[in-house]
């Protein structure tokens, strides 16, 4: 299966998901005072990171090596962060909300192409969190931070969520775009949530933390 045996929507949500988790990536460059080729290829790793495991865990031909179009995307969402957005507040806020989106999409995206390629229910819930979390996981890595799964952040469960509702809905015979809809909405509010309230995973013994609590 490849691209274009996509529906038009999961396509136009793939390509938005491009966009966006690159400009994370690009602004997460702009933190370290990178020049235009860092902003380049820490956003075009962060776009497309995950969706290229995706397609190596499935056997499945990793899609950019035969569609410049997300190439294209990434690399030009990367230039455009690197010559519009000069201010600092404008870098962290947006950087916290583009990923929030880039995850909240991804996660729909890669669970629809598992089952579309015929995983069983659960493969696909993982995959779905994998094309979520990878690039975001790999810009991390790159730039010296601890990924956020890592940190205790609401944010592979923010994956899981979504990929979990858009499995269970379509296998409820509930139809495509409102799976989509509906899954990509409960990953996102989940993730704000946690950010706006500081929710956290503990460690043994505070399985929850909100705020300083």
């Amino acid at each position: 299966m490849d691209n274009d045996s996509l529906t038009v929507n999961i396509l136009v949500i793939m390509y938005f998901g491009d966009v966006v988790f690159a400009v994370s990536g690009a602004l997460m460059a702009a933190r370290y005072k990178m020049d235009i080729i860092g902003f380049i290829m820490i956003g075009s790793i962060t776009g497309i990171g995950g969706g290229t495991i995706r397609d190596l865990l499935l056997g499945r031909t990793v899609w950019w090596t035969h569609d410049t179009r997300e190439l294209i995307l990434v690399t030009a969402a990367s230039m455009i962060t690197f010559f519009f957005i000069t201010s600092d507040i404008t870098r962290k806020n947006g950087m916290i909300y583009a990923d929030a989106i880039g995850l909240s999409v991804f996660s729909v995206v890669g669970c629809h192409i598992a089952l579309a390629f015929g995983s069983p229910f659960f493969v696909a819930v993982v995959v779905g969190v994998i094309t979520a979390t990878g690039g975001g996981v790999i810009r991390d890595i790159i730039t010296r931070n601890q990924p956020m799964i890592m940190s205790g952040q609401l944010y592979a469960t923010a994956a899981l969520l979504g990929s979990l509702s858009y499995a269970s809905l379509r296998y409820w015979g509930i139809d495509e775009i409102t799976s989509e809809v509906v899954s990509c909405l409960a990953a996102f509010l989940l993730r704000i949530a946690a950010i706006i309230f500081d929710i956290r995973m503990g460690p043994p013994g505070a399985f929850l933390r909100i705020g300083n609590k």
